[in-house]
């Protein structure tokens, strides 16, 4: 027997299913309570984000310490609003005026410290004279601002647009756009249509839509207010809503399918709750604890941001795999019967059993080895790609155009070159202080600096109150997506002032470092996670080549996620229908964090699948049977949630950020590969292979039972079921034609 059908871990969630039962209206409160709570602690106080990268130990994040300990206001978040002339020059009197008019009434705006105006003589008005800009200080940190404060300041500079003048926001000011849920509601919708066609009612299907908004909302929620506590990049709370939605509508899915079924034998519905907690819930346990364990592995990697991302996605799993084993049988319990209410006409509830895996499983089984080949050389094909994978770093310019931010970033680079939107700050550490800007150290820096290639400007220089620091902003002469400009920032790195300790910092300096240690840790957390999911799956089943098979499966899946991201944004291939205007690098953690997350969600469809397949070892002793039973029960469950999943993760696509998109395409293409080409034809075509092997327990002797029948039908014999009986001849299973046990 495995841990999924007996023992603590299946006591435990019996008991938590009586309790339930007991007490479903103070569960369903006390989860109300919560998502109350939550969505007013989020109305009253905001989810507050921070996009730049920290990286403890790298030389960038050295220099910027360097800056924060040394110059005052250096953590105090800054912006640039962008003037564009339709007609003349920024500098001629009329716009003067004008700009000037924008600027004193953005002065006034709250937390605006002061306004830098544009000015030729500072470099901050282009050669042609049509474009400049201003830069806002404010008093507070970036991950403070807010959209409204943005907002305010981009209206006070209304006397400039009255004028004719472009306005645009740069830099902090223009990363809070307003948010889209297009892709949660597609998403939302895709899934109502699956589970309506899968349930044939109204109120079956609304459950786990219920499970999983209440989800999105505590878990999502949770995570926007940890943004007070420590930096919260704003990708972490759209990737936990990717999560939380399909994971909450999954395992809720699959527990109201396994309480019908008991229902549908005659189960009461006290026990039938009780059940189903016990046994899917058990698995949704495994499966769900599987996620969080992967996404832990991530800390091996020792960057912040994969760190954050990690549990903050791993709280959203453990949020849905808590309300699907306590809430959602709540909600049966007061049902009680009228789960079944509200039938869709010309819709009949079909079994979970499906004649059509079945005959899949049994065709792949007579063949094993023909289709374990044949399914290899697809997946090593999808994969390939991936030898084209090179980590990078997008940048606003690589956003939808039409977007503030790249409405900025182009004008900018338009004005001043492509270099204007990646600037780096050159920071050296003096054995013994300098004496002001003009100490003949920090001349002969800059001038070494400038003749450094990839460099286009070099600021005058700047030096701390007590001499000890001074710093230089560098203009590359290339964009920050582009690798030359990771090439310039090694360029610069091998400059060594006389009598001090140089240090380049700034976001592309900072991710220059970050691609490096991910490329570095790459191999480690793909060793670590590997290994605790294998360990969690042998706890699970206590069966060896189980887990090992499982997880290299899984990898299997990763790899074709992971072609898919070098074709589409890499090499271009469709990328209009993405949104963009063309390829872009792959962000650097995005393929460590896809493999975490990917490893984890693959391994939910392999729990259900195997324990569905277990429980039939169990009763016959027979592994190919085993096999086909198995599929055939979980696949039109299975199918179901892949595809709610799938479609969920497409929809994401839709987000104007790129980085989500990868995570959206690559998660859409890893699920629906595993819950096609994997489990349907070489879990089974492995299993086939492997035999009794794949029950084998370290001193248990073997299988329990059925050697000799599973031995002959390895053999390719005549398959038989359960007693003997031969297999029914159209289906391929002991199954009557419509799939249903006879």
């Amino acid at each position: 027997m495995n841990t999924v059908e007996t023992g603590a871990v299946h006591r435990m969630m019996g008991a938590v299913g009586s309790a339930v039962v007991r007490r479903p209206w103070w569960v369903i409160s006390a989860w109300l309570l919560v998502a109350v709570t939550v969505a007013a602690l989020i109305a009253g106080f905001g989810r507050p984000t921070e996009e730049d990268v920290s990286l403890p130990g790298s030389d960038g994040q050295i220099g910027r310490d360097l800056l924060d300990q040394h110059f005052s206001g250096s953590d105090e978040a800054s912006g640039q609003l962008i003037f564009e002339a339709s007609d003349g020059r920024l500098d001629d009197p009329a716009n003067v005026a004008a700009v000037t008019a924008a600027l004193d009434r953005v002065e006034q705006a709250p937390h605006v410290v002061s306004v830098t105006p544009p000015a030729a003589a500072a470099g901050t008005i282009s050669a042609d004279g049509t474009i400049g800009y201003a830069t806002v200080r404010l008093d507070i940190g970036p991950r403070s601002v807010t959209r409204q404060m943005s907002d305010d300041i981009v209206d006070a500079a209304a006397p400039a647009r009255d004028a004719g003048i472009e306005t645009v926001p740069g830099g902090a000011l223009a990363r809070h756009d307003a948010a889209t849920h297009a892709s949660e509601l597609l998403g939302l919708g895709v899934a109502v249509i699956v589970l309506v066609l899968v349930f044939g009612g109204l109120v079956a299907a609304a459950l786990p839509l219920f499970t999983g908004v209440l989800t999105l909302l505590i878990g999502v929620g949770a995570v926007g207010l940890a943004g007070h506590l420590t930096d919260m990049p704003g990708v972490a709370s759209t990737l936990a809503t990717m999560i939380g939605l399909g994971v909450g509508i999954d395992y809720a899915l699959f527990l109201v399918t396994r309480y019908r079924t008991l229902l549908d034998d005659g189960t009461a519905i006290g026990p039938a709750i009780v059940a189903t907690v016990a046994s899917s819930g058990s698995a949704v346990l495994f499966a769900g604890g599987t996620v969080i364990v992967a996404l832990g592995g991530l800390a091996v990697a020792q960057v912040p941001i994969l760190t954050t991302l990690g549990w903050t996605a791993g709280l959203v799993v453990l949020v849905a795999v808590a309300a699907a084993t306590t809430l959602l049988p709540a909600l049966l319990a007061v049902l009680g019967p009228r789960i079944g209410a509200l039938r869709v006409p010309g819709l009949r509830r079909r079994g979970d059993s499906g004649a059509f895996w079945g005959r899949l499983a049994d065709r792949v089984t007579r063949r094993p080895g023909r289709y374990a080949l044949g399914t290899a050389a697809l997946l090593a094909l999808l994969a390939a790609p991936t030898l084209g994978l090179q980590l990078g770093q997008t940048d606003p310019g690589d956003d939808l155009p039409g977007s503030p931010t790249r409405l900025g970033y182009d004008l900018m680079a338009e004005g001043f070159g492509p270099g204007v939107n990646g600037m780096l700050s050159v920071v050296v550490s003096w054995d013994s202080p300098a004496t002001g800007p003009d100490d003949p150290r920090v001349l002969a820096l800059r001038q070494e600096l400038s003749a450094t290639d990839g460099v286009a400007t070099v600021a005058p220089p700047a030096v701390s109150g007590d001499g000890r620091v001074s710093t230089l902003r560098v203009q590359p002469t290339t964009a920050p997506s582009d690798p030359a400009t990771v090439d310039t920032v090694a360029a610069l790195r091998d400059v060594q002032p006389d009598g001090g300790q140089l240090h380049v910092t700034g976001a592309v300096a900072i991710k220059s470092d970050l691609t490096d240690q991910v490329a570095d840790r790459m191999p480690w957390v793909i060793a670590v996670v590997v290994a605790l999911s294998a360990v969690l799956l042998l706890f699970a089943f206590r069966a060896p080549v189980l887990a090992v098979k499982a997880a290299v499966m899984n990898l299997l899946s990763v790899g074709a996620a992971y072609g898919a991201l070098v074709a589409v944004f890499v090499w271009g291939w469709g990328t209009a229908v993405t949104g963009l205007d063309g390829p872009v690098p792959v962000e650097s953690y995005v393929p460590m964090m896809l493999f975490a997350l990917l490893f984890g969600l693959s391994m939910d469809y392999e729990v259900f699948l195997l324990t569905a397949v277990g429980e039939s070892w169990q009763r016959t002793g027979d592994n190919l049977l085993s096999v086909r039973t198995g599929l055939a029960a979980t696949g039109r469950v299975i199918t179901s949630a892949a595809l709610i999943m799938v479609c969920v993760f497409a929809s994401f696509v839709l987000n104007p950020s790129p980085v989500i998109k990868m995570f959206g395409l690559g998660m859409a293409v890893a699920i629906a590969v595993d819950a096609t080409i994997i489990r349907g034809l070489l879990v089974p075509a492995t299993m086939a292979l492997l035999g009794r092997a794949n029950w084998w327990r370290p001193g248990a002797g073997g299988p329990a039972a059925g050697d000799t029948q599973a031995d002959t039908q390895r053999d390719g014999l005549l398959p038989v079921g359960e007693a003997g009986r031969p297999l029914d001849a159209a289906a391929g299973l002991p199954f009557s034609t419509d799939g249903n046990p006879p």
